[in-house]
């Protein structure tokens, strides 16, 4: 698990908040997913440029630890929704970075993206965690997590006759089970690319997208008994 050089109380209290809670989640939403978009975030953080903005590392570090604490995909009671405000309050998060912190993460989601809601662009913060956590849903490690989290759901592998749904709405896309695992590339995972925010997210998203072009290309053959 890598970090930032000084680790805070604060930073080191929200790592073991994450491992206590996501200790019982499937490998695709793990602590191990989380360690990832910290260390890509700060990455991305450094080269947009923050890196000299103390409280703007901080407020990343801290959103990028906390971001699927509470994800509705596998809360287990309705008190975990304020797990991540209790905690901040507890710390005693100065109320302008907790509110930054807040609003990062409860507008950074893809179903968010859908219905609009991703409001706080305008933060500098916004788009480097939600870049770093799309960059961990693409690529060779996003194809792991998608058919990771498929099989935990026991999703369908791939039926040629249920075709990708276009234009999704918020309430479709958050009914799981009417995907298939690799309609999932389509109806999320190849749409990432063009919805990073950073020049770094996006640098760094075009290998990945590439990588999973040419994965789907030899499963389609494989599939039908081309290859």
């Amino acid at each position: 698990m890598a970090a930032a050089a000084t680790k805070t109380k604060t930073t080191r209290k929200a790592e073991e908040l994450v491992e206590k809670t996501m200790k019982g989640n499937d490998a695709s939403h793990d602590a191990s997913h989380v360690w990832r978009v910290r260390d890509l975030a700060l990455s991305i953080a450094r080269e947009e440029g923050l890196s000299s903005n103390s409280d703007s590392m901080e407020i990343v570090e801290l959103a990028a630890l906390l971001h699927d604490i509470g994800d509705y995909k596998y809360i287990r009671d309705p008190l975990e929704a304020k797990l991540v405000e209790n905690f901040l309050d507890e710390e005693g998060v100065e109320e302008t970075k907790k509110m930054k912190i807040l609003k990062i993460i409860n507008g950074m989601g893809f179903k968010d993206e859908l219905s609009g809601q991703a409001l706080c662009e305008s933060l500098p913060e916004f788009g480097v965690v939600q870049d770093a956590d799309r960059l961990d849903a693409i690529g060779a490690i996003g194809i792991a997590r998608c058919f990771t989290f498929g099989g935990s759901r026991n999703r369908v592998l791939h039926d040629p006759e249920i075709k990708p749904r276009t234009e999704l709405t918020k309430e479709q896309y958050m009914k799981k089970e009417e995907q298939t695992t690799i309609n999932h590339f389509h109806e999320k995972l190849l749409k990432l690319k063009k919805l990073m925010k950073t020049e770094a997210g996006k640098r760094r998203a075009e290998k990945r997208h590439n990588f999973m072009q040419e994965f789907l290309t030899e499963f389609y053959e494989e599939w039908d008994g081309r290859a």
